[in-house]
């Protein structure tokens, strides 16, 4: 059996890619179609978890159907991970409502994710926001392939340059970070250290989506203490097949079990790093 080029995969990962955002985009519009236009009136924690199950779960089924026809040797991975990534094998991990605190809000900083993993690896990635965006088929998509680059709406993409005295820096925290207490200091250190040198740090809403906007230039840089693959793998390979240079905190190689994150624009990297190394 011959070879198969470094131009034939890409080109088949792009093929499933479309189908995936294809599939994704249903899934989306039928969530859009169903958010309440107003803040749900979930006064405890557990009637915001009632109320987002009713509508999470029979999302998450049907992205879970359809792209189990895409794709059915893939098996399927928790969408929290505590960073034991399958070694081998093709696994899909998705979100249908990645963002539900801001969707069952009214907000519109959703997103649906899905990412292919290839044997311990992101190889394909799609964020979806319904919301964002205008015009015909108004939303974000983006869609990243390993190897072959990343996309929004269909055009490629790519970081810009800034400074850190004109960057706004995205930032969030893994789910129950409390549970952490290394992570939750180091998050409340970086955060001090961060705002006194950018003029804005802002959580936009899902993690995957602001990790994505760095790759597209609409987020200069991203970071995160704790560990968190279910949310950064997706955004993390749009991000770097975009061109961002993607660590953890300290300059290291980012893998599904590091405890910290950082994606930024190549040449501002080194002085995030540079605002990040005060935290221990």
């Amino acid at each position: 059996m011959g070879t198969v080029s470094a131009e034939t995969v890409p080109a088949e990962l792009w093929a499933l890619a479309e189908q995936v955002t294809a599939a994704v985009r249903l899934v989306g519009a039928g969530l859009a179609a169903r958010r309440p236009a107003a803040p749900t009136p979930a006064a405890t924690g557990e009637e915001a978890g009632a109320r987002f199950a009713e509508i999470d779960g029979p999302a998450a089924a049907e992205l879970r159907e359809r792209l189990s026809a895409l794709h059915p040797r893939a098996g399927w991975v928790p969408e929290e991970l505590d960073g034991s990534m399958p070694a081998e094998g093709e696994w899909w991990l998705c979100d249908a409502t990645d963002g539900a605190v801001q969707y069952l809000l009214g907000q519109p900083h959703w997103a649906v994710t899905a990412t292919l993993i290839r044997d311990g690896a992101a190889v394909l990635a799609v964020v979806h926001a319904p919301e964002l965006g205008t015009g015909p088929g108004a939303g974000w998509t983006y869609q990243a392939v390993l190897g072959g680059g990343a996309r929004l709406d269909g055009r490629a993409i790519a970081p810009l340059p800034r400074e850190l005295a004109a960057t706004v820096a995205g930032t969030s925290q893994p789910p129950f970070v409390a549970a952490d207490p290394v992570a939750l200091r180091r998050a409340g250190e970086s955060l001090c250290a961060m705002a006194g040198a950018v003029p804005a740090v802002r959580n936009l809403g899902p993690t995957a989506l602001q990790v994505a906007q760095v790759g597209s230039g609409h987020l200069a840089l991203f970071w995160e203490y704790g560990r968190d693959a279910g949310n950064l793998l997706p955004g993390a390979l749009i991000a770097s097949e975009a061109g961002a240079t993607v660590t953890d905190a300290a300059g290291a190689a980012w893998t599904a079990g590091s405890d910290s994150f950082l994606a930024a624009a190549p040449g501002l990297h080194a002085d995030a790093l540079g605002v990040l190394r005060v935290v221990r």
